[in-house]
């Protein structure tokens, strides 16, 4: 189409290898390239030639007098400062991948985007091809366009590079944060029909996390599908034995660690099968036939799981809708990557830090006048795993490793323990009971006694501990203390 094209030096040699009409840009600016390639672009005969307006006399005089061409159009793919990361390669060599001259031509050209093009994805190279042949130029809806693309370019790229360098050199948290993400999909909507949505991830997440796993079949996955096994994902990696959970409108209906992955499904399942319909199952080990058999029998949205045998996958894949989705790593404690956590405010964003406080038995602080037995701290133990993984106030009720019966999301704890009884599937006698924070009065104590639980494990803190814990000892109960609060919001 007789326009003149420029280029640095390995993009240089590829087009002139096949033979494309190409100059170097040293021929523009009268300087080689040097230090190694950082400095190739960074002149006044580049810069200029973008910038230029072309609207104003002044400026066009100006790069005349100097021998300035314009220059109409920048195409940019930057320096693969994500993929070194990625690839796990040295510092050094992450730091020779941060672009310089590529960024500053994009923002220059975005900046002049009514008389230049700015092209940054090889995804626009075919309409931007198709409309030049077609009608001679550019439209100043496509430069729009083109624009603020660019702008989210160079935006998500410096934001990659921050979250590096805070990673590896931040101490505490930012005076701002810049956040790098990539578009995974389009959402059909969002938390309901009526909203649009759409699902980013960040390029770097490391672990065992929603964002990276393979979707092996089913149905499209929904807004709140993801949230749901974001939450259901975290609980089972708390688990080192065979574990199933349950997962329902951001809570576990069910919890079960089991031999068997297997057992551990049918046991976490029977918790509350009325609030599983239509359910986000996550297992901390590879889905086998035996579990995928019941699995099938069920209406379940999401399985995920490390891997599906082939048994596992022929059955269950049989099922049109049922999402199977692959982690393809082990899950469990040791493959926990903390990260921070983030919530959008209206007008603004809440972060905070993702670090746990361990709770095990060296650290209970038993209060009670009655010490609890050995397996009801084995039982409080696990509890106090499924507790902080619930709304709160959040109150549940356990029996060995298994939940029984769990109440979620309620005003007042009181009522979270009344339905932590309602929503039992067997028994409650002999169950042990968890409190994400501490009972601010003996009432939710006293319902406890009446579901027949033996001991409790909760935060302590309140300024009527004394009178929570003299309920527990008129009722013969065991209480401890962790001396650490878990609510989730």
């Amino acid at each position: 189409m007789g326009i003149k094209i420029i280029s640095t030096g390995g993009t240089y040699q590829l087009l002139k290898k096949n033979g494309v009409d190409v100059e170097e840009v040293y021929e523009v600016t009268g300087f080689p390239e040097m230090l190694d390639g950082r400095v190739k672009t960074l002149h006044p005969n580049v810069h200029a030639g973008i910038l230029a307006r072309r609207d104003s006399p002044e400026h066009m005089a100006a790069i005349k007098e100097c021998g300035i061409e314009p220059i109409d159009m920048v195409v940019i793919n930057l320096y693969p400062f994500k993929e070194t990361v990625l690839k796990g390669s040295d510092f050094e060599d992450i730091v020779e991948n941060i672009d310089i001259g590529g960024p500053s031509m994009i923002r220059a050209a975005a900046k002049n985007y009514e008389s230049v093009a700015v092209v940054t994805s090889p995804a626009q190279y075919a309409p931007v091809l198709e409309q030049l042949k077609s009608a001679g130029k550019l439209s100043q809806e496509m430069l729009s366009e083109l624009m603020a693309q660019a702008f989210l370019v160079t935006a998500e790229y410096d934001a990659m590079i921050a979250d590096r360098m805070q990673r590896k050199f931040g101490k505490g948290f930012p005076d701002s944060f810049p956040i790098p993400t990539e578009k995974v999909m389009d959402l059909r909507y969002g938390e309901n029909p009526n909203q649009k949505a759409a699902f980013y991830r960040d390029p770097f997440t490391a672990g065992n996390t929603v964002a990276k796993m393979e979707q092996l079949h089913g149905k499209e996955l929904s807004y709140n599908n993801i949230l749901d096994m974001d939450k259901a994902l975290d609980i089972v990696t708390d688990f080192e034995k065979p574990t199933a959970v349950v997962m329902k409108h951001t809570n576990p209906c069910g919890l079960a660690s089991a031999e068997t992955i297997s057992e551990a499904f049918i046991t976490a399942y029977a918790v509350d099968p009325l609030s599983a319909f239509g359910c986000v199952i996550a297992l901390n080990r590879d889905c086998d036939l035996a579990t995928a058999d019941k699995i099938a029998e069920k209406f379940v949205e999401v399985v995920i799981a490390p891997e599906f045998s082939p048994e596992a996958y022929d059955l269950l894949s049989k099922k049109k809708n049922i999402r199977l989705m692959k982690v393809g790593k082990s899950i469990g404690p040791a493959f926990r990557e903390r990260e921070f956590k983030m919530k959008r405010v209206q007008g603004g964003m809440l972060v905070q830090t993702d670090e746990d406080v361990t709770v095990d038995r060296n650290n209970l602080k038993v209060i009670s006048k009655r010490a609890p037995t050995e397996e009801e701290i084995d039982a409080m133990l696990f509890a106090w795993k499924l507790v902080k993984h619930v709304t709160s106030n959040s109150v549940v009720y356990v029996k060995g490793e298994r939940a029984v019966g769990i109440g979620a999301g309620q005003m007042s704890r009181v009522d979270s323990a009344k339905i932590a009884t309602m929503k039992a599937n067997e028994p409650t006698q002999g169950c042990v009971m968890a409190s994400d924070a501490f009972f601010p009065f003996r009432d939710g104590v006293d319902e406890a006694a009446k579901a027949g639980v033996t001991a409790i494990i909760q935060p302590g803190g309140s300024i009527r501990d004394q009178e929570v814990i003299d309920a527990v000892n008129e009722h013969g109960m065991a209480m401890v203390f962790t001396g650490c609060r878990v609510f989730r919001h």
